[in-house]
């Protein structure tokens, strides 16, 4: 299903069937915060977001290098980044064909639905 959502430019393979969905409004808040980020084109505040993801564990859908790029979601408390991101795929990244959440820094990642 995910790759259905990806459009032509994503392929999924292995993991990435099995990818569950988290619908928009059930994320921290933190996350919808970032969330709106993405779709407005920033600020943002760490200087990583919005650079590429290389889905080096392959658990994303799979698609050309810089397809996808990853946002920070704040932790509150954490004294860094922390572990919770936002990526996102697509040629524009105002208009992203699919996001997705992971609260374990890349370990698992689940679908957003809005």
């Amino acid at each position: 299903m995910a790759a259905m959502l990806v459009g032509g430019a994503a392929q999924a393979r292995g993991p990435a069937d099995t990818l569950g969905t988290v619908a928009l409004a059930a994320l921290p808040p933190e996350a919808r915060t970032t969330h709106r980020l993405i779709l407005s084109g920033g600020p943002f505040p760490y200087r990583k977001d919005g650079s590429v993801f290389g889905n080096r564990e392959r658990l994303l859908p799979r698609a050309e290098r810089g397809f996808y790029r990853e946002y920070t979601v704040r932790t509150p408390g954490s004294p860094d980044r922390g572990a919770r991101r936002i990526v996102c795929g697509g040629q524009q990244p105002t208009a992203p064909e699919a996001c997705f959440y992971t609260a374990d820094h890349y370990a698992s990642f689940k679908l957003i639905a809005q």
